[in-house]
Protein backbone atom coordinates (compact mmCIF):
# COMPACT_ATOMS: atom_id res chain seq x y z
CA UNK A 1 0.00 0.00 0.00
CA UNK A 2 1.26 3.28 -0.61
CA UNK A 3 0.37 6.84 0.77
CA UNK A 4 0.51 10.19 -1.00
CA UNK A 5 -1.46 13.31 -0.66
CA UNK A 6 -3.80 14.06 -2.98
CA UNK A 7 -4.42 17.98 -4.13
CA UNK A 8 -6.60 19.50 -6.61
CA UNK A 9 -6.23 23.37 -7.09
CA UNK A 10 -8.35 25.25 -8.45
CA UNK A 11 -9.06 28.95 -9.20
CA UNK A 12 -11.04 29.56 -5.96
CA UNK A 13 -10.23 26.34 -3.91
CA UNK A 14 -7.51 24.14 -3.11
CA UNK A 15 -8.20 20.77 -1.89
CA UNK A 16 -6.00 18.67 0.08
CA UNK A 17 -6.25 14.84 1.04
CA UNK A 18 -4.57 12.10 2.23
CA UNK A 19 -4.70 8.97 0.35
CA UNK A 20 -3.70 5.44 -0.42
CA UNK A 21 -3.18 2.88 -3.06
CA UNK A 22 -3.66 -0.60 -2.82
CA UNK A 23 -1.90 -3.21 -4.41
CA UNK A 24 -4.55 -3.27 -7.15
CA UNK A 25 -4.16 0.21 -8.18
CA UNK A 26 -7.35 1.34 -6.04
CA UNK A 27 -7.27 4.72 -4.76
CA UNK A 28 -8.83 4.87 -1.17
CA UNK A 29 -9.02 8.80 -0.16
CA UNK A 30 -9.63 9.92 3.38
CA UNK A 31 -11.42 13.33 4.33
CA UNK A 32 -10.73 16.53 2.18
CA UNK A 33 -9.45 20.07 3.21
CA UNK A 34 -10.91 22.86 1.35
CA UNK A 35 -9.25 26.10 1.50
CA UNK A 36 -9.40 28.77 -0.34
CA UNK A 37 -6.80 30.01 -3.10
CA UNK A 38 -7.19 34.07 -1.53
CA UNK A 39 -6.58 33.01 1.96
CA UNK A 40 -2.86 31.89 1.11
CA UNK A 41 -0.25 33.86 -0.33
CA UNK A 42 1.42 30.72 -2.02
CA UNK A 43 0.90 26.56 -2.49
CA UNK A 44 4.08 26.44 -0.03
CA UNK A 45 1.61 28.45 2.67
CA UNK A 46 -1.38 26.37 2.02
CA UNK A 47 0.96 22.88 1.87
CA UNK A 48 1.99 23.78 5.43
CA UNK A 49 -1.58 24.82 6.48
CA UNK A 50 -2.56 21.22 5.61
CA UNK A 51 0.06 19.64 6.86
CA UNK A 52 -0.48 21.26 10.41
CA UNK A 53 -3.56 20.12 10.19
CA UNK A 54 -2.51 16.69 10.16
CA UNK A 55 0.06 16.91 13.06
CA UNK A 56 3.28 17.88 10.91
CA UNK A 57 3.36 15.38 9.25
CA UNK A 58 2.57 14.54 5.44
CA UNK A 59 3.43 11.13 3.42
CA UNK A 60 6.42 11.79 0.73
CA UNK A 61 4.88 11.46 -2.36
CA UNK A 62 2.02 13.71 -3.88
CA UNK A 63 -0.51 14.20 -6.43
CA UNK A 64 -1.49 17.32 -8.36
CA UNK A 65 -4.34 18.14 -10.33
CA UNK A 66 -3.67 22.03 -11.34
CA UNK A 67 -5.95 24.18 -13.05
CA UNK A 68 -3.66 25.38 -15.97
CA UNK A 69 -1.24 24.29 -18.65
CA UNK A 70 1.54 21.51 -17.16
CA UNK A 71 4.78 20.38 -18.08
CA UNK A 72 6.93 23.99 -18.07
CA UNK A 73 9.77 24.84 -15.35
CA UNK A 74 6.89 27.06 -13.67
CA UNK A 75 3.26 26.80 -13.62
CA UNK A 76 0.56 29.62 -13.40
CA UNK A 77 -2.78 28.75 -12.48
CA UNK A 78 -4.74 30.14 -15.51
CA UNK A 79 -7.61 31.89 -12.41
CA UNK A 80 -5.12 32.13 -9.15
CA UNK A 81 -2.48 34.58 -8.61
CA UNK A 82 -0.26 30.99 -6.83
CA UNK A 83 2.68 29.37 -9.39
CA UNK A 84 4.65 26.52 -8.74
CA UNK A 85 7.75 25.02 -9.68
CA UNK A 86 7.68 21.35 -9.94
CA UNK A 87 11.42 21.18 -9.41
CA UNK A 88 11.64 22.97 -6.43
CA UNK A 89 8.52 20.15 -4.69
CA UNK A 90 11.04 18.18 -2.84
CA UNK A 91 13.24 20.77 -1.66
CA UNK A 92 11.13 23.22 -0.32
CA UNK A 93 7.56 20.92 0.72
CA UNK A 94 9.54 17.25 0.95
CA UNK A 95 7.86 14.81 -1.25
CA UNK A 96 10.60 12.46 -3.87
CA UNK A 97 7.53 11.23 -5.50
CA UNK A 98 5.32 13.56 -7.55
CA UNK A 99 2.59 13.47 -10.20
CA UNK A 100 1.59 17.08 -11.55
CA UNK A 101 -1.36 16.69 -14.08
CA UNK A 102 -4.06 19.35 -15.63
CA UNK A 103 -7.27 19.48 -13.21
CA UNK A 104 -9.61 18.12 -15.85
CA UNK A 105 -7.01 15.37 -16.94
CA UNK A 106 -7.36 14.37 -13.62
CA UNK A 107 -11.23 14.29 -13.61
CA UNK A 108 -11.12 12.27 -16.90
CA UNK A 109 -8.71 9.77 -14.90
CA UNK A 110 -11.39 10.40 -12.66
CA UNK A 111 -13.86 9.13 -15.01
CA UNK A 112 -11.77 6.00 -16.35
CA UNK A 113 -11.49 4.50 -12.81
CA UNK A 114 -15.39 4.94 -11.17
CA UNK A 115 -17.71 3.11 -10.74
CA UNK A 116 -20.77 3.18 -12.94
CA UNK A 117 -22.91 3.88 -9.88
CA UNK A 118 -20.86 7.38 -10.03
CA UNK A 119 -22.74 8.52 -13.16
CA UNK A 120 -25.82 10.28 -13.05
CA UNK A 121 -27.38 10.09 -17.07
CA UNK A 122 -28.15 13.11 -18.58
CA UNK A 123 -29.74 12.61 -21.84
CA UNK A 124 -28.96 10.45 -24.55
CA UNK A 125 -28.99 6.15 -24.88
CA UNK A 126 -29.74 4.41 -20.95
CA UNK A 127 -26.93 2.16 -19.99
CA UNK A 128 -23.09 2.38 -18.81
CA UNK A 129 -21.06 4.55 -21.22
CA UNK A 130 -18.42 3.04 -23.99
CA UNK A 131 -15.78 1.02 -22.84
CA UNK A 132 -13.90 1.42 -26.45
CA UNK A 133 -13.15 5.05 -27.83
CA UNK A 134 -13.23 8.52 -26.77
CA UNK A 135 -15.20 10.87 -23.97
CA UNK A 136 -15.66 14.33 -23.86
CA UNK A 137 -14.76 16.01 -19.88
CA UNK A 138 -16.24 19.02 -19.32
CA UNK A 139 -16.94 21.30 -16.50
CA UNK A 140 -18.18 24.89 -15.20
CA UNK A 141 -16.13 25.92 -12.19
CA UNK A 142 -14.73 29.13 -11.94
CA UNK A 143 -13.50 28.50 -15.74
CA UNK A 144 -14.34 26.01 -18.22
CA UNK A 145 -12.06 22.59 -17.95
CA UNK A 146 -12.37 20.19 -20.75
CA UNK A 147 -10.30 16.50 -21.54
CA UNK A 148 -10.59 13.91 -23.41
CA UNK A 149 -9.88 10.40 -22.62
CA UNK A 150 -9.59 7.42 -25.16
CA UNK A 151 -10.47 3.59 -23.69
CA UNK A 152 -9.33 0.62 -25.20
CA UNK A 153 -11.71 -1.73 -24.32
CA UNK A 154 -9.44 -4.01 -22.40
CA UNK A 155 -8.96 -2.00 -19.45
CA UNK A 156 -6.53 0.41 -20.56
CA UNK A 157 -6.99 4.03 -21.50
CA UNK A 158 -5.09 6.79 -22.19
CA UNK A 159 -5.98 10.87 -21.01
CA UNK A 160 -5.11 14.15 -22.87
CA UNK A 161 -5.63 17.33 -21.52
CA UNK A 162 -7.01 20.45 -23.63
CA UNK A 163 -7.41 23.96 -23.20
CA UNK A 164 -10.50 23.30 -24.82
CA UNK A 165 -12.58 26.02 -22.49
CA UNK A 166 -10.58 28.74 -24.24
CA UNK A 167 -12.01 28.56 -27.54
CA UNK A 168 -14.19 31.11 -29.56
CA UNK A 169 -17.98 31.20 -28.12
CA UNK A 170 -20.41 30.81 -30.65
CA UNK A 171 -24.13 32.46 -30.20
CA UNK A 172 -26.96 30.79 -31.72
CA UNK A 173 -29.58 32.81 -31.07
CA UNK A 174 -30.77 36.42 -30.26
CA UNK A 175 -30.20 36.25 -26.40
CA UNK A 176 -26.58 34.85 -26.77
CA UNK A 177 -26.22 37.68 -29.37
CA UNK A 178 -26.65 40.14 -26.19
CA UNK A 179 -24.21 37.89 -24.09
CA UNK A 180 -21.93 37.79 -26.32
CA UNK A 181 -22.05 42.04 -27.24
CA UNK A 182 -22.08 42.63 -23.57
CA UNK A 183 -18.71 40.56 -23.26
CA UNK A 184 -17.14 42.21 -26.30
CA UNK A 185 -17.07 45.34 -24.42
CA UNK A 186 -14.87 44.05 -22.34
CA UNK A 187 -12.64 41.38 -24.12
CA UNK A 188 -11.01 41.52 -27.11
CA UNK A 189 -12.08 37.69 -27.47
CA UNK A 190 -14.76 35.94 -25.96
CA UNK A 191 -14.27 32.30 -25.11
CA UNK A 192 -16.49 29.62 -24.09
CA UNK A 193 -15.46 29.58 -20.55
CA UNK A 194 -17.10 33.58 -20.32
CA UNK A 195 -20.24 32.17 -20.71
CA UNK A 196 -19.60 28.88 -19.37
CA UNK A 197 -18.91 28.92 -16.00
CA UNK A 198 -19.46 29.61 -12.43
CA UNK A 199 -18.84 33.39 -12.83
CA UNK A 200 -19.91 33.98 -16.25
CA UNK A 201 -23.67 33.80 -14.80
CA UNK A 202 -23.33 37.92 -13.61
CA UNK A 203 -23.00 38.73 -17.43
CA UNK A 204 -25.83 35.93 -18.61
CA UNK A 205 -27.83 37.76 -15.45
CA UNK A 206 -27.25 41.32 -16.78
CA UNK A 207 -27.90 40.53 -20.09
CA UNK A 208 -31.12 39.75 -19.39
CA UNK A 209 -32.33 42.21 -17.14
CA UNK A 210 -31.20 44.71 -19.67
CA UNK A 211 -33.40 43.13 -22.41
CA UNK A 212 -36.60 42.97 -19.63
CA UNK A 213 -35.32 47.05 -18.94
CA UNK A 214 -35.25 46.25 -15.62
CA UNK A 215 -33.31 47.61 -13.05
CA UNK A 216 -31.30 45.34 -10.72
CA UNK A 217 -28.99 45.50 -8.10
CA UNK A 218 -25.49 44.59 -8.39
CA UNK A 219 -25.20 40.59 -7.12
CA UNK A 220 -21.96 38.34 -6.88
CA UNK A 221 -22.18 35.07 -9.18
CA UNK A 222 -22.83 33.40 -5.69
CA UNK A 223 -26.06 35.42 -5.04
CA UNK A 224 -27.06 34.76 -8.49
CA UNK A 225 -26.78 30.77 -8.23
CA UNK A 226 -28.00 30.99 -4.38
CA UNK A 227 -30.90 32.90 -5.71
CA UNK A 228 -31.52 30.64 -8.67
CA UNK A 229 -31.52 27.56 -6.26
CA UNK A 230 -34.26 29.31 -4.07
CA UNK A 231 -36.31 30.00 -6.66
CA UNK A 232 -36.73 34.01 -4.98
CA UNK A 233 -35.26 35.47 -7.88
CA UNK A 234 -37.09 34.91 -11.22
CA UNK A 235 -34.26 36.49 -13.41
CA UNK A 236 -31.87 34.52 -11.69
CA UNK A 237 -34.25 31.13 -12.51
CA UNK A 238 -33.85 32.63 -16.02
CA UNK A 239 -30.21 32.84 -16.17
CA UNK A 240 -29.27 29.33 -14.38
CA UNK A 241 -31.87 27.96 -17.41
CA UNK A 242 -30.06 30.04 -19.92
CA UNK A 243 -26.70 28.49 -19.10
CA UNK A 244 -28.06 25.24 -19.36
CA UNK A 245 -28.70 25.94 -22.67
CA UNK A 246 -24.86 27.66 -23.32
CA UNK A 247 -23.55 23.96 -21.63
CA UNK A 248 -25.59 21.95 -23.94
CA UNK A 249 -24.68 23.41 -26.57
CA UNK A 250 -20.69 23.61 -25.98
CA UNK A 251 -20.93 19.76 -24.98
CA UNK A 252 -22.29 19.10 -28.19
CA UNK A 253 -19.32 21.21 -30.22
CA UNK A 254 -16.81 19.30 -27.81
CA UNK A 255 -18.08 15.73 -29.00
CA UNK A 256 -18.15 16.56 -32.61
CA UNK A 257 -14.63 17.60 -31.88
CA UNK A 258 -13.43 14.50 -30.14
CA UNK A 259 -15.54 12.34 -32.14
CA UNK A 260 -17.14 11.19 -28.88
CA UNK A 261 -19.00 8.24 -28.32
CA UNK A 262 -20.15 9.19 -24.76
CA UNK A 263 -19.86 12.90 -22.99
CA UNK A 264 -19.45 13.37 -19.36
CA UNK A 265 -20.38 16.44 -17.00
CA UNK A 266 -17.91 16.93 -13.98
CA UNK A 267 -17.33 19.80 -11.29
CA UNK A 268 -19.46 20.40 -8.12
CA UNK A 269 -21.03 23.19 -10.27
CA UNK A 270 -22.77 20.86 -12.48
CA UNK A 271 -23.26 18.91 -9.22
CA UNK A 272 -25.76 21.16 -7.94
CA UNK A 273 -27.60 22.26 -10.87
CA UNK A 274 -28.58 18.37 -12.15
CA UNK A 275 -31.94 18.42 -11.62
CA UNK A 276 -31.99 21.69 -13.63
CA UNK A 277 -29.85 20.18 -16.34
CA UNK A 278 -32.66 17.78 -16.85
CA UNK A 279 -35.39 19.78 -17.03
CA UNK A 280 -34.22 22.69 -19.30
CA UNK A 281 -32.84 22.31 -22.53
CA UNK A 282 -29.76 21.19 -22.38
CA UNK A 283 -30.50 17.49 -24.27
CA UNK A 284 -31.90 19.80 -27.29
CA UNK A 285 -29.23 22.31 -27.34
CA UNK A 286 -26.64 18.97 -27.23
CA UNK A 287 -28.43 17.52 -30.14
CA UNK A 288 -29.16 20.69 -32.20
CA UNK A 289 -25.93 20.06 -34.66
CA UNK A 290 -27.75 20.47 -37.89
CA UNK A 291 -26.74 17.27 -40.48
CA UNK A 292 -25.36 15.47 -37.67
CA UNK A 293 -28.22 15.77 -34.88
CA UNK A 294 -29.15 11.85 -35.44
CA UNK A 295 -25.67 11.12 -34.51
CA UNK A 296 -25.61 13.15 -31.44
CA UNK A 297 -29.27 11.63 -30.21
CA UNK A 298 -27.01 8.09 -30.46
CA UNK A 299 -24.57 9.34 -27.53
CA UNK A 300 -25.22 8.86 -23.94
CA UNK A 301 -24.43 12.31 -21.75
CA UNK A 302 -23.71 11.51 -17.84
CA UNK A 303 -22.37 13.60 -14.85
CA UNK A 304 -19.84 12.40 -12.57
CA UNK A 305 -21.18 12.37 -8.96
CA UNK A 306 -18.27 11.29 -7.06
CA UNK A 307 -17.60 13.56 -4.39
CA UNK A 308 -13.92 14.33 -4.95
CA UNK A 309 -12.96 13.40 -8.99
CA UNK A 310 -9.71 15.95 -8.82
CA UNK A 311 -8.29 14.44 -5.69
CA UNK A 312 -9.65 10.76 -6.56
CA UNK A 313 -8.08 11.44 -10.32
CA UNK A 314 -4.85 12.98 -9.02
CA UNK A 315 -4.41 9.80 -7.28
CA UNK A 316 -5.25 7.66 -10.02
CA UNK A 317 -2.75 9.17 -12.13
CA UNK A 318 -0.15 8.76 -9.55
CA UNK A 319 -0.46 5.24 -9.49
CA UNK A 320 -0.48 4.93 -13.10
CA UNK A 321 2.73 6.87 -13.34
CA UNK A 322 4.39 4.90 -10.48
CA UNK A 323 2.98 2.00 -9.46
CA UNK A 324 1.37 0.32 -12.30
Amino acid sequence: MTELVAVDIGGTHARFALATIGEDGAVTLGEPATLHTKDHGSFQLAWQAFRDMNGGTLPDAVAMSVAGPVGNEVIKFTNNPWILRPAKIQEMLGPTRQTIINDFAAVAHAVACAHEDDFLHLTGPEGPLPTTGTLSVLGPGTGLGVAHLWKDGKGGYHVQATEGGHIDYAPLDLIEDAILARLRRRHNRVSVERVVSGPAIVDIYATLAAMEQKAIAEKTDVEIWTAAASGEDSMAVAAVDRFCLALGAAAGDYALAHGAGGVVIAGGLGYRIRETIQSSGFAERFRAKGRFSGLMATLPVKLITHPQPGLFGAAAAFAREHLL
